[in-house]
């Protein structure tokens, strides 16, 4: 037993929280759970301090052996530094699973992208015979996999900046910046921060490991082989242009097979070929077995192809950097489905988006008429009732080869009860026409 006779304290009750309680006993140690929410609710099997009483807490020298802290906790928080100023050693959950088991990884970051193209490895690896599992910041936590005992060939680690922030011997045999983004400014003070957290997953690579890394990304990618991905036309080891995949400018397969649309989802499709390269699987095998994925909901979703016409749910795009982001993926020309809650923002920049791709837009929710104001000179602009109007309207509107688009640039909640009803509404509305 590893830890017999020492005594945990582990931060944080939730999934991840509870994943490393769990492998910390599995392997010895007394384990006590803290948190600070006045919602966390005790735990089953395992002494709980919670609410006011972790708040209170007053930690003395010498009565725990290590502190394990959960990723949505900062290092520096008031309860993490009680157990840090009284000369506990701190450790990450991802950092102390990592040391309790010997299997290879493939750990993916990025700003975006990340759950999908995790997801797409780990159905990769499977559909060519080798077990994996798509974990940490995605589903299960590492601990969770680790303290499971099932064993897998390789495992598809998705890896926040949180997450990294803590690590201090973690490696993978291929590690994978899919991009960077400004983000997370309620975590860290500046964007350089958040850019340096990130950058650790290649801060203990060797020469034998494989950085895979977007083309144009300033990161370093320390002692690791560097290999390039892009979609978007910049030079790179491998690309993707006009539905088909290449590697050093060879074809090695089409992506006509695969339910993903978008180029940033032809990225994460890249970056999944990539890791499978790593451990000497075949492109063609890749590919078949990606076919069977299904992408996420709500995300630029491919609901339904009529008439020659692709309609796409990207009811999660709340924000305008999502919406430019789902614009500039698009190939096809584009009649977007665009607008909800009124936030008080600025959608001006997006006019700069919109580049001639953009056929025309169809507006709801109570924000539709500032912004027909905001691009009624560039392109025609309607407003809809409801959005079975908008999908009708839409139809109406566009062309042979044209993308209908929901990508709304806000949220719903002046008509819906979350994104998830807007892209089902959405859905439902596409699979009425005729």
């Amino acid at each position: 037993m590893r830890f017999s006779s020492q005594h945990f304290a582990i931060l944080g009750a939730g999934r991840s929280g509870l994943g490393a309680a769990r492998l910390a006993r599995l392997h010895g140690a007394e384990v006590t759970i803290f948190d600070e929410g006045d919602k966390a609710k005790p735990v089953e099997d395992f002494k709980c301090v919670l609410g006011q009483s972790a708040r209170d807490l007053v930690v003395k020298p010498g009565e725990f052996q290590q502190v394990i802290i959960s990723p949505g906790l900062d290092e520096h928080w008031p309860l993490p530094k009680k157990f840090t100023d009284a000369g506990v050693p701190l450790v990450g959950e991802t950092e102390f699973a990592f040391h309790l088991t010997d299997m290879t990884m493939a750990a993916i970051t990025g700003t975006n992208g990340k759950s999908t193209c995790t997801e797409l490895i780990a159905t990769l690896f499977n559909g060519c015979g080798m077990k994996s599992l798509p974990c940490g910041n995605h589903g299960v936590s590492l601990s969770e996999v680790v303290a499971s005992g099932v064993r897998y060939d390789v495992l598809a680690l998705e890896i926040s900046s949180f997450q990294l922030e803590t690590i201090r011997d973690f490696r993978a045999r291929a590690s994978l910046w899919l991009n960077f983004a400004p983000d997370h400014l309620d975590r860290y003070p500046d964007m350089e921060s958040y850019f340096a957290a990130k950058a650790r997953v290649f801060e203990n690579v060797t020469a034998d490991d494989v950085a895979i890394v977007r083309a144009g990304e300033s990161v370093s990618s320390g002692a690791a082989q560097r290999w390039t991905f892009s979609a978007y036309g910049a030079e790179a080891g491998y690309t993707y242009s006009s539905g088909s995949f290449y590697h050093l400018g060879e074809e090695i397969g089409s992506a006509s097979g695969l339910k993903l649309r978008g180029k940033h989802n032809m990225e994460n499709v890249l970056a999944a070929l990539m890791t499978g390269r790593v451990f000497g699987l075949q492109f063609s095998s890749m590919l078949k077995a990606m076919e069977s994925y299904e992408p996420p909901r709500h995300r630029c979703e491919l609901v339904r192809t009529l008439r020659d016409r692709e309609y796409i749910n990207d009811s999660k795009a709340t924000n305008l950097h999502a919406l430019e982001a789902c614009l500039r993926s698009q190939e096809r020309p584009i009649v977007l489905i665009a607008g909800g809650k009124d936030k008080e923002l600025d959608y001006t920049p997006l006019r700069a988006e919109l580049n001639g791709q953009v056929r025309a837009m169809v507006l709801i929710g109570e924000i539709a008429p500032q912004l027909q104001r905001t691009f009624g000179d560039l392109l025609p602009c309607q407003c809809a009732t409801d959005m079975a109007d908008a999908v009708r309207l839409a139809t109406e509107v566009s062309q042979l080869g044209d993308a209908v688009i929901l990508s709304p640039g806000t949220s719903s909640f002046d008509m819906y009860t979350g994104y998830a009803q807007r892209g089902d509404v959405f859905r439902d509305a596409v699979n009425a026409l005729n």
